[in-house]
């Protein structure tokens, strides 16, 4: 596990019939939604407090939106079996977008203009490039978006808030355990041809330049496809060691898949936004030994308060659902939003403001959300900079501190 200090940082399944129900729902005071009596535009109604979400829930990257929706409506949902917030339900209203950029614009205008307090857990870095500009300039919080890109994490962006650590400090621990822990001087990367690999790119290069390396040779596909053979066969003429993958499931499974066809016995590493459970299914027998970089705790490891409450809220919500990563960055995510809420228990007549609410989540920081801690503060919108390595072994992920030949 690394954690980099603040002053440190680098910067310049599932259940996928609940996201398309809750996306049908309309939105507007007194519908079917739950909100009544409101005010328009601040998502505050007397008796529920309405987020939105657009991600992915349809396309080659769904499982990613679906199991980002399950961990926040797990987390909403348990704070609503407990009475709510401040003396309302929490909603969440969803939208597809398919993971394309044009998509998530008009859905976020969309959200924005029916009157959200916030929006949260958005999939992807080139969605998240073109919709947090839109919620900023509205003055509408940008929750726990899935994505570690530095785009969403400039000193200015002050209606932004980052759950999790960064990009740069997933691919500096990639770097640093192929170097230090293996010995390794050949490095490779496959990436999506967009601003996420593009982030990844960069971030990988910083690292290795910070060791006087460079990279032996690159790759890249284009989003929302699998088309990685041609990039597979630029990066066997390399002979790398290793090959850091800045992608989704789908095509990080192939290109694993067919290097083991062709005999390129690399190590394999992905970013954590690969979505680990649906890359292992996807893999299959072809996993042992490929590495993931995780921004969030095991979600097995019930001997951490917060994990354990996670794994007992999905149960609760949705029994058929298994513990995974990215449903656990999403009920961390929703569970921020709770506990900042219900320590606003002075706002005025009991009703939160947006305003109010990023506030309170600087003057409460640190906020331990149960043996998972995050710090805002002026100029810092990310909360956590823990990364964790896992392999998959035997079928399933472990979580590992070093690497192993």
């Amino acid at each position: 596990m690394s954690r980099a200090p603040k002053s440190r940082r680098g910067r310049g399944f599932a259940a996928p019939l609940v996201g398309l129900l809750l996306a049908a729902l309309p939105f507007a005071p007194g519908s079917a939604a739950g909100q009544t009596d409101g005010v328009p535009g601040d998502g505050v109604f007397a008796d529920s407090i309405v987020f939105g979400q657009s991600a992915a829930l349809s396309g080659a990257a769904h499982r990613l939106g679906d199991n980002m929706g399950l961990g926040v409506l797990a987390a909403f949902d348990e704070a609503n079996r407990a009475g709510g917030v401040l003396g309302r339900m929490l909603r969440l209203v969803v939208r597809d977008d398919r993971y394309e950029a044009e998509a998530a614009v008009s859905n976020t205008r969309e959200l924005i203009s029916s009157g959200v307090f916030g929006l949260i857990g958005a999939v992807g870095t080139p969605t998240s490039r073109v919709a947090e500009p839109i919620a900023s300039e509205a003055g509408v919080p940008y929750i726990g978006a899935f994505t570690g890109a530095e785009l969403l994490r400039g000193p200015s962006q002050r209606h932004v808030v980052n759950l999790r650590a960064s990009y740069y400090q997933e691919t500096e621990e990639m770097v640093e355990r192929l170097t230090a822990d293996l010995g390794f001087t050949r490095i490779a990367i496959l990436y999506q041809d967009d601003s996420y690999g593009l982030a990844g790119l960069n971030g990988t290069r910083r690292a290795l330049g910070r060791r006087g390396m460079t990279l032996v040779a690159a790759g890249t596909y284009v989003r929302n496809t699998a088309a990685v053979k041609r990039a597979l066969l630029r990066i066997r003429d390399a002979r790398p060691q290793a090959v850091i993958i800045i992608g989704a499931y789908r095509p990080a499974a192939e290109f694993i898949k067919w290097a083991g066809k062709i005999g390129l016995r690399s190590v394999f590493v992905n970013l954590s936004f690969v979505g680990s459970n649906a890359l292992l299914e996807e893999l299959g027998p072809h996993g042992e030994g490929v590495i993931v970089t995780q921004v969030v705790p095991f979600p097995r490891d019930v001997s951490i308060p917060v994990v354990a409450d996670y794994q007992e809220a999905i149960r609760a919500f949705d029994p058929q659902a298994l513990p995974g990563f990215v449903s656990l960055e999403g009920y961390l995510a929703g569970r921020l939003v709770v506990e900042v809420l219900r320590g606003l228990s002075d706002a005025p007549e009991g009703a939160p403001t947006r305003e109010g609410f990023l506030r309170a989540l600087t003057e409460m920081s640190p906020l331990d959300l149960g043996g998972f801690v995050v710090e805002y503060g002026p100029g810092d919108n990310q909360g956590s900079d823990v990364v964790f390595l896992t392999v998959i072994r035997d079928g399933r992920f472990v979580p590992v501190e070093r690497l192993s030949r």
